[in-house]
């Protein structure tokens, strides 16, 4: 019996496959858009998917700014930030936040799907988010996908 066929091969820095992926967020719905794209950061799609090693892929998400929130999340939603001050907690909601930083919105909700380690750090290190149609990677030549593919 050949003794190769049944170990189990983990993946490690040298050998993870990374990709670069390109996602179009005109009209995606927020969490569904986060989670998929948590997914591929992380690697969960991959064949030599390993839970302690970055294997997952490079994503650029362009049109940020064109996210819908279903119901009334929209203004119903809080984002909290504290100053360190006495009485420094600030609100804002994805109303405000995407007007003046469309990016900030699907960058919290990608990070509060992701490990809370170095891991989860470093994996966010992955996500490239743009406001507009443009995006400076055109040199890795990212391949598009439909986040409907996704499961």
């Amino acid at each position: 019996m050949n003794t190769l066929s049944y170990k189990t091969i983990s993946a490690n820095k040298e050998t993870a496959n990374k990709e670069w992926v390109l996602i179009n967020a005109d009209g995606e719905i927020l969490g569904r858009l986060a989670s998929k794209v948590a997914m591929l950061l992380r690697g969960k799609l991959k064949t030599n998917f390993t839970p302690h090693v970055d294997c997952g892929d490079n994503v650029v998400i362009i049109n940020a700014g064109k996210i819908r929130l279903t119901g009334k999340k929209l203004t119903d939603k809080e984002y909290l930030r504290h100053s360190g001050y006495p009485g420094g907690q600030r609100k804002r909601t994805p109303e405000e936040l995407l007007v003046k930083n469309p990016r900030a919105v699907i960058e919290a909700a990608v990070k509060g799907m992701l490990p809370k380690n170095r891991l989860g750090s470093t994996l966010f290190r992955n996500l490239y988010v743009y406001a507009g149609p443009d995006h400076p990677h055109e040199a890795q030549q990212p391949k598009e996908i439909n986040l409907n593919s996704i499961k």
